[in-house]
């Protein structure tokens, strides 16, 4: 399954029931950064993205290209 980073964190954080704010405060991250991080804003720092998929159990990794398209 392909799905979007920023759907991701917007999916993932209305599943758990939290405001952007919520999700900031827990992630211990600036509720721009998360406003940003579900924006899809293309240039975000590695360590705070993790901070936040770290709620959820995930990290970001690599992944194979190229998948047929």
């Amino acid at each position: 399954m392909d799905i979007q980073l920023s759907v991701f964190v917007k999916t993932m954080r209305k599943e758990h029931g939290l405001t952007q704010e919520d999700l900031a405060a827990k992630a211990g991250v600036g509720l721009r950064f998360v406003r940003e991080l579900e924006q899809g804003k293309q240039t975000l720092r590695m360590d705070k993205v993790n901070q936040v998929l770290g709620l959820f159990g995930h990290e970001v990794g690599a992944v194979p290209i190229g998948n047929g398209k």
